[in-house]
């Protein structure tokens, strides 16, 4: 698996995790959107801690710094 995301990707991703987890938490967002919320926020967090986003491979998406 190669890497496709950056910094400021990650950055964003967990970000967005965590205010979904508030909003859930919270109970501000509850029922279905609320499991959808939490369960994206998960996913976004995976995807930051492996540096791999799947869903940028089919459309060659790469946030990475080019390496020299």
């Amino acid at each position: 698996m190669k890497k496709n995301m950056g910094s400021a990707d990650k950055l964003i991703r967990v970000l967005l995790a965590a205010v979904f987890a508030v909003l859930y938490f919270t109970k501000t967002v509850e029922g279905t959107l609320g499991i959808v919320l939490l369960v994206l926020g998960g996913v976004f967090l995976l995807t930051s801690v492996v540096s791999f986003c799947p869903l940028y491979l089919p459309f060659g998406i790469s946030t990475c710094k080019k390496e020299k």
